[in-house]
C-alpha cells in the first residue's frame, strides 16, 4: 500500500508542476491581451514575485544565501522572461508554446551535437519531425504567427534552453533559481524605462499569479519531485506543458485551433519523443 501511496503523491506532484508551467503562458496571454498590464511590468512583476517565494521558501528551510546564482544564468532567464512577456503582446497561447517548446528543445538538442553527441537515425528522424511541426507553424499564410513575436518568442526558448543547461551542473538547484531569479530582476528593471507603464488590477494579478505560483512555485516543485525521475522520464513529462498550454488556449482565451497547431502539437512533442525514446529506449 505504501509504495502505491508513494506513486499516487509523485503523480500528484508532477501533475501539478506541469499545470504551472502551463499556467504561464495563460497568465501572460489573459494579462496583456485585454491591456491590463504592459510587457515591461509583467516581466518585472513576474521576476520579482518568483525570487520573493522563492527566498521566503529557503529561508524557512535555512538555505537562503546571496551568494547562489550567477549572472550569466540571471542573463539567460532575464532573455527568456522578457522575450516571453513581449512576444505574447501579439502571440495567442497556443502559439506562443509550441514554439517556446520547439526553441527549448531543438536548443537543446543542437547543443549535444556541437558537443560531439551522434545521433542515431532514429533520433535524426525524431529531430526532423520536431523542425517540420515548427517550421508549418511559421509558414506565411493568414493564421501564420507575426515575424518579430515570433522571433521574440524563440529567443526566448534559447534563453531558457541556456539556463536549463546551466543549471544542470549548478547544485542545489533550487537555491540557484532564487539567486538568479534575483539577479534577473535587476537586469529587468530598466526595461521600465520603455514606453508607458500601466497595470490594473487584474494586470497586477496575472503577474503575480505567474512569479509566485506558476514559476516560484512551480519550479520549487518540480525540483522538488525531480530526483525520484529518471531523467528521460523527465523530459518526457514536460512534452505535456505545450500541449496543455495549446489546449487550455484554445478553450479559454483563443477559442480557435486551426491544421497549423494540430498539426505542430503532433509533431513538435512527437519528434522529440521519438529522438528522446530511442536514445534511451528503456
Amino acid at each position: 500500500m505504501q509504495p502505491t501511496r508513494s506513486l499516487l503523491r509523485l503523480a500528484l506532484l508532477v501533475s501539478l508542476a506541469m499545470l504551472a508551467f502551463a499556467a504561464n503562458s495563460l497568465l501572460c496571454r489573459l494579462a496583456l491581451r485585454g491591456g491590463h498590464i504592459d510587457a515591461a511590468s509583467f516581466t518585472v512583476l513576474r521576476l520579482g514575485s518568483g525570487a520573493l517565494v522563492l527566498a521566503l521558501l529557503l529561508v524557512l528551510r535555512r538555505r537562503w544565501s546571496l551568494c547562489a546564482g550567477n549572472w550569466l544564468s540571471a542573463l539567460a532567464l532575464f532573455v527568456y522572461a522578457a522575450g516571453f512577456s513581449f512576444a505574447y503582446l501579439q502571440l495567442d497561447a497556443a502559439s506562443g508554446a509550441l514554439l517556446l517548446f520547439g526553441a527549448v528543445q531543438t536548443s537543446m538538442l543542437g547543443h549535444g551535437v556541437w558537443r560531439g553527441e551522434r545521433l542515431s537515425l532514429l533520433q535524426w528522424v525524431g529531430v526532423l519531425l520536431a523542425l517540420t511541426g515548427l517550421a508549418i507553424l511559421l509558414l506565411p499564410g493568414a493564421s501564420a504567427p507575426p515575424v518579430q513575436p515570433a522571433l521574440l518568442m524563440l529567443l526566448a526558448g534559447a534563453g531558457w534552453a541556456l539556463y536549463s543547461l546551466r543549471g544542470r551542473t549548478a547544485g542545489d538547484a533550487t537555491r540557484n533559481t532564487a539567486g538568479n531569479f534575483l539577479r534577473a530582476l535587476v537586469l529587468a528593471l530598466p526595461l521600465l524605462l520603455l514606453g508607458d507603464r500601466q497595470a490594473d488590477g487584474p494586470g497586477w494579478l496575472c503577474a503575480l499569479l505567474s512569479g509566485a505560483l506558476a514559476s516560484g512555485g512551480g519550479y520549487a516543485l518540480w525540483y522538488a519531485v525531480l530526483p525520484a525521475l529518471r531523467a528521460t522520464q523527465a523530459a518526457t513529462i514536460q512534452l505535456s506543458v505545450p500541449l496543455l498550454t495549446a489546449l487550455a488556449g484554445v478553450l479559454l482565451l483563443d477559442g480557435s485551433f486551426g491544421w497549423r497547431r494540430a498539426l505542430a502539437c503532433m509533431l513538435l512533442p512527437g519528434g522529440v519523443a521519438l529522438s528522446l525514446w530511442a536514445r534511451h529506449p528503456r
